[in-house]
């Protein structure tokens, strides 16, 4: 039984160009979302990470305290749990997968907490590496929406040696 659960993001039209037909998304959620629905952290993974690597920051009297804080863990599309390029059927499975951009991974975020969840205030998003990498994505899409960002070990512009990872 999986730990996590998937969200059906239909079609989509990606920042390429390209369609992702029937596309999911995976995530996790930590404790409760409160009737206000203002204690929200959004915590995205990064390049090959799940939502269990970021468990080292979520728990009773750590950084993301679930007694505080209703914590969504969203999976990256191609990291293996959300769309990816061993889990869509052909023709765009394997190497015909398209290509994942950051915007397309925090707009199919978005469409998770905005449509499962009701959500239209964050108070915080953080993440570590490409998660920080969507972290600034998160800032620059939807600035009335995330109060606070806190990027770690990522960089805002992506380095050529890193273009690499653009297909994941």
């Amino acid at each position: 039984m999986n730990d996590y659960e998937t969200y059906p993001l239909g079609d989509i039209l990606l920042q390429s160009g390209q369609q992702l037909p029937q596309a999911f998304i995976a995530y996790k959620t930590y404790s409760s979302l409160n009737a206000e629905k203002n204690n929200v952290i959004v915590y995205p993974t990064w390049f090959a990470g799940l939502h269990t690597d970021n468990e080292w920051l979520i728990g009773e009297n750590k950084a993301l305290d679930p007694n505080r804080y209703f914590i969504i863990v969203p999976n990256m599309l191609g990291n293996g749990l959300s769309s990816s390029p061993s889990n869509t059927p052909a023709p765009f499975g394997k190497s015909n997968f398209p290509l994942i951009s950051m915007y397309d991974n925090v707009r199919s975020q978005h469409q998770l907490i905005t449509e499962k969840f009701g959500i239209s205030k964050i108070k915080l998003v953080v993440g570590w590496s490409l998660g920080a990498m969507q972290v600034f994505q998160w800032g620059t899409s939807y600035p009335e929406m995330v109060e606070r960002i806190a990027p770690f070990g990522g960089t805002a512009k992506t380095r050529p040696l890193a273009h690499c990872y653009s297909r994941v």
